[in-house]
């Protein structure tokens, strides 16, 4: 499986339970960094963000046989991250997506906005 077929398996989970602001960073040209792929959407609620992560992990298990390394933030479901190795995900809600605006951070990356469905 290549990285770049994760990260559009990844995708397909969020938008399978209405994950909203999809935006994938290519940081293959970037030396140094931690991973090759990172993966930033939302959730309306802790709920949604729960929900977005669970399910997001059941579905990539089964159309890509991968398990993340490790997963945080469900004491609060503000900010889940889940690590995937090559491909980190971000689900978050509004506000700390906002506060943090990771976009931004990595802006010399290729952001690639997915529409929401």
């Amino acid at each position: 499986m290549t990285t770049k077929n994760l990260v559009n398996i990844i995708v397909g989970g969020i938008q399978e339970q209405k994950g909203l602001r999809i935006v994938t960073a290519d940081l293959t040209k970037i030396p140094n960094t931690i991973c090759k792929y990172l993966i930033i959407c939302e959730g309306n609620s802790n709920t949604h963000v729960n929900s977005i992560a669970l399910k997001t992990k059941d579905y990539v298990r089964e159309h890509a046989k991968e398990k993340p390394m490790a997963i945080e933030g469900f004491e609060n479901c503000e900010w889940i991250i889940a690590d995937y190795g090559d491909v980190m995900l971000h689900i978050m809600q509004r506000g700390p997506r906002a506060f943090y605006d990771l976009e931004h951070l990595w802006a010399d990356a290729k952001l690639t906005e997915i529409a929401d469905l």
